[in-house]
């Protein structure tokens, strides 16, 4: 799509505008926004927009999007979606060997399940190698129970945190504030860090994480944005 506005501005109820007439989403509602400052970063993408609209380079308008069109009609389906995560959580599944990638897994993952442990006073299954075990069902329940009490909006910008980390208690230590960004990419990408370190760098891979944290990192704006006014 060609661009084909000149004005971006932001409405009294937190809608974007395009040359005074009201930005909508693919569904056809209204784009909305819960706070004003998500509006103005969403309106920022649309005027930083070239002669062509590109959506990848629009993220958190694509979050608003889907919070609205996706979510907001049954957020209760969509969390327990994201909270299905929590079953094979990435955290929960451990390197025998080599020692050092052992030693690196514990050192970025351990601290976020001991915030768990305490925070929903749960238990986590925790193994060596890919073979599934199940949680005890209290804890899944417990971080059910912590996904489904978002709305529509902080679902959104905690689905690719989740989908992308693999874990979903990482990505609710972020939300309530027990843990960085930082310190969740950097747990997100322990196994392929100490593979870069041993064999190199591979220019297609190092391109599809940037992708990965590009839509990492818009969902960390997204759950900034919806704290501001």
């Amino acid at each position: 799509m060609k661009r084909f506005w000149k004005d971006v501005t932001v409405d009294a109820e937190r809608g974007v505008r395009l040359d005074g007439k009201p930005l909508r989403t693919p569904g056809r509602a209204p784009l909305l926004l819960p706070t004003h400052a998500l509006a103005e970063a969403v309106a920022d993408e649309w005027r930083a927009c070239g002669e062509t609209i590109d959506p990848g380079a629009m993220p958190l308008t694509g979050l608003g999007n889907a919070a609205i069109d996706r979510i907001a009609s049954d957020t209760a389906l969509f969390a327990a979606g994201l909270a299905a995560y929590g079953e094979s959580d990435l955290l929960c599944y451990r390197a025998e060997d080599p020692e050092e990638l052992a030693a690196r897994q514990a050192a970025a993952w351990e601290p976020l399940l001991d915030w768990a442990r305490r925070r929903y006073d749960v238990h986590f299954e925790v193994v060596t190698g890919i073979m599934h075990r199940a949680q005890p069902p209290a804890t899944l329940a417990r971080l059910g129970e912590a996904v489904a009490a978002r709305g529509a909006f902080e679902l959104a910008a905690l689905s690719p945190i989740v989908t992308i980390s693999g874990s979903l208690i990482a990505a609710l230590a972020l939300i309530e504030g027990a843990a960085s960004p930082e310190d969740v990419w950097t747990a997100a990408i322990v196994d392929e860090e100490f593979q870069a370190d041993r064999w190199g760098r591979d220019p297609l891979a190092e391109n599809a994480r940037a992708v990965r944290q590009r839509d990492f990192d818009a969902g960390v704006r997204v759950l900034d944005l919806l704290r501001l006014a």
